[in-house]
């Protein structure tokens, strides 16, 4: 597949992507359609544009969920450009999987976040 032939996100997906932050947040959180550039492969010399997801969480953690192919999914989250995650996985072929894996570790750091600042 070229680049040129990543789809958006379907009907279906956004539906699951919000399911799964209701179910983590307790309530509806407003997700953005936006486009990010990755390195499809990491011998890449171009970044390709891909779809993809944003939103915050009320600790003004921020997420990024990139489409990269048909059924291919990337993500990471972020409070600040020092302090950026990712799952430690390179792709998922499966968008629920990526979106569960994402939240829970967003979950554990922001824990792991509040209990160093709280330390300090």
């Amino acid at each position: 597949m070229s680049p040129a032939e990543i789809p958006d996100f379907t009907e279906s997906e956004l539906r699951l992507v919000d399911a799964a932050l209701r179910e983590r947040f307790g309530r509806s959180v407003e997700v953005q359609e936006v486009e990010t550039e990755i390195r499809l492969h990491p011998a890449d010399r171009e970044l390709t544009a891909c779809p993809a997801l944003y939103w915050e969480d009320v600790d003004r953690c921020r997420f990024v969920l990139s489409k990269t192919g048909e059924n291919t999914f990337r993500s990471m989250f972020f409070w600040s450009v020092k302090d950026r995650f990712a799952t430690g996985k390179e792709e998922y072929d499966n968008l629920g999987d990526c979106v569960v894996t994402t939240l829970k570790m967003q979950e554990e750091a922001a824990r792991r976040r509040a209990e160093e600042l709280g330390a300090g």
